[in-house]
């Protein structure tokens, strides 16, 4: 071997061997700065006294911690009081409900498993979410990074794949943003309204449906919190364990809060979650102008419109919060209703904006729960409630129940009724927003707070709305089925397994109305290669009143290559 060949061999393996060393510096580099970028510290927290509080269960279904206490009522719907700074709220409220924060966990995983079942994209997606909610924690008020701090001190274990207990508390609470931003993965839908704005009778109403749907486990054990803080307002909303940001709720000054999706651009970064926004709003706004104020010093990274109710001002408006603008939409109207697109002026000629409202079923619903307000003068709470539970269509046309043109898209985390100068609450109890709605007086709860032994129930009887009827009937329990059959037909789908054209008859005879059955059965074909039966019964869909345009193209696109 020449000695020239021994040179080139010993330069190949020299830059091989520095290009190897270039490569490697530059990974543990990249790894250093990410771990340094998306390190979350938890807060400093100068009295942890709470921590070593025991909590105790004098009955059944009721526990207590110092003057902090839960309860599950006789409907299956937990109470919780808390009381205290940041910190103690966070670590009371986490101690009280530690079993049901492990199951919402556990809930909220399983879906993502079922979403997401690749190990390898969801080790990605673990490295991709802390990357994207690198600074989430400077967006977020000192004192709720102090209560989720609190909160995970209860958190479960056995999730350290997905990150710390901190820093999952505090993820999470930018999940309800993100399922708004991917609209796609059908998570929202909400709707909300207010009533009687102007009236000398204190008769103002505000209803709202929260369509926010993971799966059936994460929406059994909903809690209606009522928090007195060291600082600002005492406040009510509805929730989930280990969730502080607020979706729903109401303070003691008569100002309410409910929130609700709009069309968002996937956005690159994490800045103060949405829910956290509107549990400032509820903590430390008495009345409209101070709400738009708070909403004006946050910046958010989805579209939301918060629907605000005030006692003082005696109506209620919409503020439009993007991550560039913020617009407020009020009416002269006695009525409002807010869907899931912009109204204001600031966003009349947005193109996002006006696309969705084209495509999606947004503007149908705001139509019929304006159709279904308009038809009574003064609508007291059960006529509030009879519009947050209609499962029809414009002019009452059958168009499937479950339909998200409908106002009861039978997915609904919670539903609640307000009435703000009367201090009063109402919540929806299972299934959806048809099982009771128990009223609460918020004065009288909160006059009771830390002494209330469980003895009596918290709820007012006398203002208990009683189930929906529709529960009893033939039509749910079709409904019922439809929906178990529909992830059967799913899987039938996905596997291509054999069956008769007779099956999915009888699936789609359970719920004839509603365009998904068709879709679905001839998706089936579809897959199968049965091109005739798959145009029958995308025609067929064709003829239904469907959600949204996209599917409605799709099955246009597919008929369109037969």
């Amino acid at each position: 071997m020449t000695s020239n060949t021994h040179k080139k061999k010993g330069r190949f393996w020299r830059r091989l061997r520095n290009t190897a060393l270039v490569v490697l510096v530059v990974l543990i580099s990249a790894s250093v700065y990410y771990n340094f970028a998306t390190r979350i510290v938890p807060p400093e927290i100068a009295d942890k006294t709470i921590l070593q509080l025991s909590r105790t269960q004098p009955s059944a279904d009721f526990y207590r911690l110092g003057n902090n206490w839960l309860k599950k009522n006789k409907y299956g719907l937990w109470e919780m009081y808390l009381e205290g700074s940041p910190f103690e709220l966070g670590a009371a409220g986490g101690m009280l409900t530690k079993e049901l924060i492990a199951k919402q966990e556990a809930a909220f995983v399983e879906q993502i498993n079922t979403l997401i079942p690749s190990p390898g994209y969801l080790k990605f997606l673990k490295y991709f979410t802390g990357w994207f909610n690198r600074d989430i924690d400077s967006y977020i008020p000192e004192e709720y990074k102090e209560e989720i701090y609190g909160v995970s001190f209860s958190a479960a274990d056995g999730y350290e794949y997905i990150g710390n207990k901190y820093d999952r508390m505090l993820n999470y609470h930018a999940a309800h943003d993100i399922g708004h931003a991917l609209q796609s993965l059908m998570l929202v839908g909400c709707t909300s309204f207010a009533a009687n704005m102007g009236a000398s009778d204190s008769s103002l109403i505000v209803g709202r449906n929260f369509d926010f749907y993971i799966n059936e486990a994460f929406a059994e054990d909903k809690i209606v919190v009522f928090v007195h803080p060291d600082k600002g307002i005492d406040f009510v909303y509805v929730t989930w364990a280990s969730m502080i940001g607020v979706v729903s709720g109401i303070n003691t000054h008569g100002l309410t809060v409910t929130i609700n999706a709009a069309k968002s651009d996937i956005p690159v970064k994490a800045t103060t979650p949405i829910s956290l926004l509107a549990r400032e709003i509820l903590q430390y706004a008495g009345n409209i102008n101070e709400a738009i104020a708070i909403a004006e010093k946050r910046q958010t990274f989805v579209a939301e419109s918060l629907l605000i109710g005030s006692a003082e001002d005696n109506r209620a408006v919409i503020i439009e919060k993007s991550p560039s603008r913020l617009g407020v939409f009020a009416t002269d109207n006695p009525s409002l209703v807010c869907s899931n697109h912009f109204q204001s002026e600031v966003y009349r000629n947005d193109p996002a904006n006006s696309a969705y409202m084209e495509e999606s079923a947004s503007v149908y619903r705001q139509l019929r729960c304006e159709q279904l307000l308009n038809q009574v003068d003064v609508p007291d709470v059960t006529d509030a409630v009879g519009v947050l539970r209609d499962y029809r269509g414009l002019d009452n046309v059958s168009i499937g129940v479950g339909n998200e043109k409908t106002m009861a898209q039978m997915i609904s985390h919670h539903s609640v009724v307000f009435k703000p100068l009367r201090q009063q609450l109402w919540v929806s109890t299972a299934p959806w927003q048809l099982g009771a709605y128990l009223g609460y007086q918020i004065e009288s709860v909160f006059n009771t707070g830390a002494g209330y032994n469980g003895a009596y129930p918290l709820y007012d009887s006398t203002l208990i709305i009683p189930a929906d009827s529709f529960l009893q009937t033939s039509e749910f329990e079709d409904f019922t089925l439809f929906r178990a059959q529909r992830d059967e037909v799913k899987s039938w789908i996905k596997e291509k397994s054999t069956h008769d054209e007779e099956e999915f008859e009888a699936f789609i005879d359970l719920n004839p109305e509603y365009y998904q059955g068709y879709v679905l059965t001839g998706n089936y074909f579809f897959v199968m290669g049965d091109t005739a039966l798959s145009n029958k019964y995308y025609r067929l869909a064709l003829t239904k009143e469907m959600e949204n345009t996209a599917t409605a193209e799709l099955i246009k696109a597919r008929l369109s290559v037969e």
